[in-house]
């Protein structure tokens, strides 16, 4: 994930030193087939960009894998507004009306899967989910249960052209279609200081992250303004997670995809990843994805 977060980053960088104007999304198609593509989206836009009014044409699901911004659509609870971050999933239903702006920080890169209603429906029924598909809420935050799937379409962006999408699009609405059906609908009381605060520090980590550094709870809640105990509950409010289990699951997600796309010693992956010693990498990777990193790599290898 470092690697594309920093992809991610000279995007943005190119263009400022342009000085070119904001332009839509550049989205490069990875794959499509009968009523469902997947597309590579990298933004630009910034704090001084205005944001547009969209609409899904198809459902919509976008893994965010780079960068953040502030999602704004109408649910079934109403107008809603969640901070989208790297690992976390961007929901999205047919005709449906939304924004997308980028307040606080300039950039994001997302993984974007669009199905028609009609073979979405379907992968739902055979899911076993009954009554109607649509999504109440409008992010699932990163989660355990998504880490292999995100894992999974991440590798496949080095090699886009061998790697299983349809699978992947597949596994991906039916995680997503079960998880969002147990959160509830999306508020709108997420407060702006709230989000601008906790997307400084998600650049910081972003950033450590990707040199291969990390940062306490102090130093974090430092960048944000805020007490550690206010940190800490800001954070989780806004992202889902406590700021250990953010950065334990990007580092994570970051090996895995290593482990698929390089031919890197286990050790070496776990070092460079930020783990101290390949017995704690074993123990946490384990845990995120339920097996081994060796297995990890030969299963995924095997499928791909």
């Amino acid at each position: 994930m470092a690697k594309i977060a920093v992809e991610s980053g000279q995007a943005v960088a190119r263009r400022a030193l342009a000085g070119t104007p904001c332009e839509p999304p550049r989205a490069c198609l990875l794959a499509q087939g009968e009523g469902w593509r997947v597309a590579d989206v990298i933004c630009t836009a910034g704090p001084r960009d205005r944001s547009y009014e969209e609409q899904h044409s198809d459902v919509s699901i976008a893994m965010v894998i780079a960068g953040s911004f502030q999602y704004r659509a109408g649910s079934a609870a109403g107008p809603g507004r969640e901070l989208m971050t790297p690992g976390s999933v961007m929901l999205g239903n047919p005709g449906q009306t939304f924004e997308c702006g980028h307040e606080h920080s300039a950039g994001d890169r997302c993984l974007a899967f669009w199905y028609s209603p009609e073979y979405f429906e379907n992968i739902v029924a055979d899911a076993g989910r009954r009554g109607r598909a649509d999504f109440r809420a409008l992010r699932l935050p990163p989660l355990r249960e998504l880490s292999p799937v995100l894992a999974r379409a991440c590798a496949g962006l080095a090699a886009p052209s061998g790697v299983p999408w349809e699978e992947i699009s597949m596994q991906l609405a039916a995680q997503a279609v079960r998880l969002a059906g147990g959160l509830p609908p999306a508020s709108g009381d997420l407060q702006p200081g709230a989000v601008a605060r906790v997307t400084r520090t998600l650049r910081m980590i972003e950033r450590l992250l990707a040199e291969g550094a990390s940062a306490g709870l102090g130093s974090l809640a430092r960048e944000a303004g805020l007490s550690p105990y206010h940190y800490l509950r800001t954070f989780e409010r806004v992202t889902g997670l406590t700021p250990h289990q953010y950065v334990l699951r990007a580092r994570l997600r970051e090996a895995a995809r290593r482990l698929v796309t390089e031919r890197a010693r286990i050790l070496d992956v776990a070092l460079d990843c930020g783990f101290g010693d390949v017995s704690n990498f074993n123990r946490a990777f384990r845990g995120e994805f339920g097996v081994s990193p060796r297995a990890f790599r030969a299963e995924t290898k095997a499928k791909d």
